[in-house]
């Protein structure tokens, strides 16, 4: 949503009308569900992406249509084969089409507070609709009544990655790319500067045994343990299992996990903790260079974020979880 909202105040400042495409629902197989955006201006796409393939191609089409006639619509992209576009999903997405004029005050507006909101991770609700102004709210529910379209904004999990070696220098890029935030600890000032992760939204540097006199960790936080050390990784985890966090995962070796476990065991850490932690961390891809293992990581962390998304959309909607 911030690369949508930065590239329409681009537009805008350009001279340029442009036509935001949400999905607004999605039933059976689709390439990107609902709240899927994408940006179309005189030249075509110009930001984001709502799956691709023939859907997204008669998108574009239908947003230079209504470039031409200075308008807004909602239609139907059905993805079936046979179908309208001849495609294998099986599905249909259901898509908003707004046009914006360049000298538009409203979506200026809109636009500068929608980003405000996301640096500062604010939060709110995006109201969407074909014959409406924009609005923004503080309060949803998610969803689309055939009229209008909420959206919440994203404020983005955070990772925290202890150890600022070259797994991390390669990791916080990657995690970067794919929307998850950032923050870097480690007890040495050449691993832990800005200067090193300047795509990391903090960067501390303190004592591995007093992570809060540096860094406040949240419950919603993912931490990965990636210390230069088993004592160190030792001290982090002990902190770590001892409150709620979303996840932990550890990098090190079996045998290395048994001794801290161990350590973590006669420091009087419960078996159940234990069990919450993701070692050895990452997918099962055979990763061997930093690069390699940032991507095995960060796999593991989009799944896991992934679950608990959906499990925090059935409980809003009144379904039962399987986590």
């Amino acid at each position: 949503m911030k690369a949508i909202f930065e590239a329409l105040t681009a537009r805008m400042d350009a001279g340029e009308d442009a036509v935001l495409v949400t999905v607004a629902s999605a039933r059976g197989s689709t390439p990107r569900g609902a709240g899927a955006q994408l940006l179309a201006g005189p030249g075509g796409l110009i930001a984001g992406t709502i799956g691709g393939g023939p859907g997204e191609a008669r998108a574009l089409e239908t947003a230079a249509e209504l470039l031409g006639e200075r308008r807004s619509a909602v239609k139907r992209l059905e993805l079936r084969h046979g179908g309208e576009l001849d495609s294998v999903c099986g599905g249909e997405q259901t898509a908003l089409f707004q046009f914006i004029p360049r000298d538009s005050g409203e979506w200026r507006a809109l636009a500068e507070t929608v980003l405000e909101r996301l640096e500062a991770r604010r939060g709110g609700w995006l109201v969407l609709a074909a014959e409406e102004a924009p609005a923004l709210l503080e309060a949803g529910p998610e969803g689309w009544d055939g009229r209008r379209l909420l959206l919440p904004l994203p404020k983005g999990e955070r990772v925290v990655i202890f150890g600022g070696g070259h797994c991390a220098l390669a990791l916080v890029p990657v995690l970067r790319s794919v929307g998850f935030r950032v923050a870097v600890f480690d007890n040495r000032p050449e691993f832990a500067n800005a200067e090193r992760f300047p795509e990391a939204e903090t960067v501390a540097c303190g004592d591995y045994a007093a992570i809060s006199a540096k860094l406040e960790l949240a419950e919603e936080d993912y931490a990965v343990v990636m210390t230069s050390g088993h004592r160190h990784d030792f001290e982090v985890e002990e902190q770590l299992l001892r409150r709620p966090l979303r996840y932990v995962g550890v990098m090190g070796s079996r045998t290395k996990t048994a001794y801290v476990n161990g350590k973590l065991r006669e420091a009087g850490v419960p078996e159940e903790a234990l069990r919450r932690v993701h070692t050895p961390i990452g997918m099962a891809i055979k990763a061997v260079t930093p690069e390699e293992i940032a991507v095995s990581i960060a796999g593991e962390l989009i799944y896991e974020r992934a679950l608990r998304r959906e499990a925090a959309g059935a409980a809003e909607h009144g379904c039962p979880s399987h986590l």
